[in-house]
């Protein structure tokens, strides 16, 4: 964290201060400590991206069962009861015509039927294997979506450290240009001064001001952008630990080993090529003949006053076995099979662009992280430097050494330098969060 004191003898600098934090809301320091940890940790729990994601993985659990591949019986008991009302005339080869008029007929009947596919050319078999994959699949993007809500939460957290220490640095500013504006005022009444130091240090004076209140609303936007990826109540207030810390001794070669087996984006492709395999095994299954057997009991009753029985029932067993081959089906099966495997060739070749692209992506990271490390160093010095010359130009302006111009500019180059340095700060931190991303180190404990 750096230490913006850049001088010590202001006695209205904490009363200014909190006079600020009560005018804008109570969105300054003095609120309730946010870590690392738990904010992750709350976004784990609550993100609805995971929430929803982990819905996905269950259905996908609750699928993988024998009976969802087609491997158990089915077994279905029916009901049926119905009748008629009939008025009719029936005229015999011998003897006289009959009417009836109302003639009422009655049928029910019930049972049990099961029926078992036995044998489908191993198509059960590889469906229960794609299902398995599926719940795979479903594993790996939600591990994507843990990983990338976890960044999300790190690079806000640190950008709301940023963003404290920034109006942490304006503030100092504008204390500088009230002590300014109030030395051109003392020297004025005494005869010392003139008009226009007192104009143009108010102008400074307001323009600091104006951009210390930016600083606090985009500080606020942060914090509700935090608490917005957390899923939590977007008005909580806090604050968060000011110290980045930054790995500097990430290793591209130890990154990309890694990535080959953690990438989530490339766990996914592998995945998706067996699925696409085993979908060709399922269509060459139907050349197989398909094998079922069947059973069941049936109960059956009737009446029918007009016909030649007027009651009739009946109860008892049946079973059997089928048995079916798809002999020709217009050519379908040949081009079923090779769209197939057309399509274990397309996630093939998804599985290489996905493997080039993120070590791509990997490797444009890795630049960028060095280079960032090495302007952290260059802003690093920098700011003492901007730290030191401000020092010396407040108390030579203190003692009226200089004019006024050279402490706005002095003020100016610290405030620049600062904000250069919290800039390249964060970028570092970003970069090194991106590759940890890509590669799927990232710990989202």
């Amino acid at each position: 964290m750096i230490q913006f004191q850049l001088y010590k003898t202001m006695k209205t600098r904490k009363l200014l201060f909190a006079t600020l934090l009560l005018l804008t809301g109570s969105t300054g320091f003095a609120q309730q400590k946010l870590s690392l940890e738990e904010a992750i940790s709350t976004a784990l729990k609550n993100n609805y991206d995971i929430r929803l994601v982990n819905n996905e993985i269950q259905i996908a659990k609750n699928n993988i069962n024998p009976g969802n591949a087609g491997m158990l019986p089915k077994l279905t008991a029916d009901y049926a009861r119905g009748g008629s009302v009939q008025n009719t005339v029936q005229t015999p080869a011998t003897g006289p015509e009959r009417k009836t008029n109302g003639a009422r007929s009655t049928n029910q009947s019930y049972g049990a039927a099961l029926g078992w596919t036995i044998f489908d050319g191993f198509q059960m078999f590889a469906n229960y294997d794609r299902l398995k994959e599926l719940q795979k699949l479903g594993e790996v993007n939600a591990k994507g979506v843990v990983i990338a809500t976890v960044a999300d939460v790190i690079s806000g957290y640190y950008a709301l450290a940023r963003q404290q220490q920034l109006v942490m640095a304006t503030d100092t500013a504008l204390d500088i240009s009230r002590m300014r504006l109030t030395i051109a005022k003392n020297k004025l009444e005494i005869g010392r001064g003139s008009k226009l130091d007192v104009l143009s240090a108010t102008v400074d004076y307001n323009a600091d001001t104006s951009l210390y209140l930016q600083q606090k609303n985009v500080l606020r936007t942060n914090m509700v952008s935090l608490n917005q990826v957390m899923a939590r109540d977007l008005n909580l207030v806090f604050e968060v630990d000011e110290n980045i810390k930054i790995e500097r001794n990430l290793n591209y070669t130890e990154l990309s080993g890694l990535t080959e087996q953690l990438s989530p984006a490339l766990q996914s492709a592998f995945i998706n090529k067996k699925i696409a395999e085993l979908n060709l095994k399922q269509v060459k299954g139907q050349r197989y003949p398909t094998v079922g057997l069947n059973s069941g009991y049936e109960f059956s009753n009737s009446t029918s006053p007009t016909g030649f029985n007027q009651k009739f029932r009946a109860n008892g067993f049946t079973y059997g076995v089928t048995a079916s081959l798809n002999l020709f089906n217009g050519f379908l099966q040949r081009q079923n099979e090779r769209n197939a495997k057309v399509q274990i060739n397309t996630t093939e070749l998804n599985l290489e662009k996905a493997r080039q692209d993120i070590n791509a992506q990997l490797l444009s990271a890795y630049q960028n992280y060095l280079t960032n490390l090495d302007l952290l160093k260059v802003e690093q010095t920098n700011v003492n430097i901007a730290k030191q010359n401000l020092d010396i130009t407040l108390e030579k302006y203190r003692l009226g050494s200089i004019s006024p111009l050279e402490l706005r500019e002095a003020q100016r180059n610290s405030i620049t330098a600062i904000t250069r340095f919290l800039d390249a700060q964060y970028q570092a931190k970003l970069t090194e969060i991106s590759l940890k991303e890509i590669s799927g180190t990232l710990n989202i404990q």
